[in-house]
């Protein structure tokens, strides 16, 4: 027992003399840093994929000629270019009480507390940790008597403090990363709240179809009862038959039974929109006949991509995407070097309860904890290569989501375009078609012309005046189309310019 006390207390004579000149700490730590510096990158596990640059997409000369100087950007109620009022009460309903809403709100609260525990790694940890453990101890180890082979209390209280230099920006990265998706959840409910707007207006839009439709099937009910009326007396005084008032009365169960149909749909409809404002169905028996304007501003930007880039949430949403993916390329470049800690500890340890809080029970120290990947069987290349090809993924979706918002605009420019033109001859359809109804139904009620003619002319008049209110609900629906697709007017966020490529 002497011999090995005498050999310990050799043992920390040579270990002080050797401290006095270069601690120990210091050499390990100096040979971390010269094996970290082996770590390269170059020509591995880098990325493949470049953002695309939206001012290079060609436009088109349809999209360019309907772009004004200075430039044009929605509303955020751009909607109210309908010029209804309802409208406006159940859009502003939608976006305060719908439940799709709130879950995209509190995905960005949650984002927003990840962010948070990203940013604890920057700052120093301080823990207290206290052991009071009741043990038997050996007799042929350490432990001096009278405690050895008895039983007693092993007691341990101190304070740690832990703080991470991060050298290599492994957690200035990773707060980055995170802030980043904070700003890709906020996007993704700016996208949400955009599709919720832009779905009431069309709901609504066919809502007042639906009207239209109930008007021209009562009008169309109407007249056939109006035929019938008359023939039934010109049977009456001799003029007609029994198959001819039969003929004539055929067509109205059928149209009475479209009427139904019609009605049916404005309920079902009215339901949706009351679900969309997280209402119950109750509140949908209140909404009245849509009254929309057909004097809507179809305008584009003036720099169109560029203008997508800023406003349309989900291409702000991908390239924020972008930016967090980078970010986690550099932090898993970031693992392959060493990782050096400052820790330090106070506090008390004895045995026994007795001179627990003494000062010769008082413990404390403090150095640098130096942790080093040396071989790793591959783990870390790898994981760097995964979050490359994040990255790559980041980046392509990106450009897909960029391409898709351009041609989305112009899909719903080229069918706003055509539906003008078809609203102008639609009417003149219509026109044609009315008046070719009344004179079929004077040459009937004169005696002139029989029913078949004033059927067949019935009919054309029916379709004509439902393509009309078709096409005229498609025009309204294709302007919240548009302005869905050229971002609407929800205020959002863009990423820096240029972001910094891993």
């Amino acid at each position: 027992m002497k011999k090995l006390q005498r050999f310990e207390n050799a043992g920390d004579t040579l270990f002080r003399s050797r401290s006095r000149k270069i601690p120990l700490y210091v050499l390990h730590g100096v040979l971390a840093l010269l094996v970290g510096g082996c770590a390269s990158f170059h020509g591995t596990n880098s990325p493949r994929s470049h953002l695309l640059d939206p001012n290079s997409l060609d436009t088109g000369s349809a999209l360019k000629s309907m772009t004004q100087k200075p430039s044009f950007r929605p509303t955020q109620k751009w909607w109210r270019a309908y010029a209804d009022l309802q409208l406006d009460r159940l859009v502003s309903e939608s976006t305060a009480g719908n439940p799709t809403l709130h879950l995209a709100q509190a995905r960005i609260a949650k984002v927003q507390a990840l962010s948070g525990v990203a940013k604890s790694a920057r700052y120093p940890t301080l823990q207290a940790d206290a052991g009071f453990t009741r043990e038997r101890f050996s007799e042929h180890q350490f432990i001096p008597p009278p405690y050895a082979g008895n039983w007693s209390w092993n007691n341990q209280a101190t304070l740690d403090l832990a703080y991470d230099l991060d050298l290599w920006g492994k957690n200035r990265s990773s707060l980055a990363a995170a802030l980043d998706y904070v700003q890709v959840a906020t996007a993704e409910a700016q996208e949400v709240q955009l599709a919720l707007e832009t779905l009431v207006v069309r709901i609504y839009v066919q809502l007042s179809l639906k009207y239209v439709m109930l008007d021209i099937a009562r009008e169309t009910l109407q007249q056939r009862q109006d035929m019938l009326d008359i023939t039934r007396l010109r049977h009456a005084a001799g003029l007609s038959t029994e198959f001819d008032v039969m003929q004539v009365e055929t067509p109205l169960p059928s149209a009475r039974a479209e009427i139904e149909r019609i009605s049916e749909s404005i309920e079902l409809l009215r339901n949706q929109l009351s679900a969309l404002a997280g209402k119950g169905p109750g509140a949908g028996e209140h909404i009245l006949r849509p009254s929309l304007s057909f004097d809507l501003p179809i305008r584009l930007p003036e720099a169109l991509p560029a203008e997508l880039l800023g406003r349309r949430p989900d291409v702000v949403a991908q390239r924020w995407r972008v930016e967090a993916a980078g970010k986690g390329v550099q932090v898993a470049k970031a693992a392959f070097y060493p990782n050096i800690n400052l820790t330090a500890f106070a506090g008390w340890q004895a045995l026994g309860f007795a001179q627990f809080l003494s000062p010769g029970s008082l413990i404390q120290g403090f150095g640098p904890a130096i942790s080093l990947p040396i071989f790793e069987g591959g783990r870390l290349r790898s994981q760097l290569g995964a979050v490359t090809a994040d990255y790559d993924i980041a980046v392509e979706s990106y450009n897909g989501t960029l391409i898709r918002a351009l041609e989305e605009v112009a899909d719903q420019l080229v069918t706003l375009r055509s539906l003008h033109t078809q609203r102008f001859e639609s009417n003149a359809s219509n026109a044609l078609a009315n008046r070719a109804y009344a004179m079929a139904s004077r040459g009937f009620k004169s005696g002139l012309t029989d029913y078949l003619n004033v059927l067949n002319a019935q009919s054309q008049a029916l379709v004509e005046a439902q393509r009309k209110a078709v096409v005229e609900a498609r025009f309204l629906d294709a302007y919240a189309a548009l302005m869905q697709a050229v971002g609407g007017g929800v205020p959002v966020t863009p990423p820096p310019p240029e972001g910094a490529a891993p």
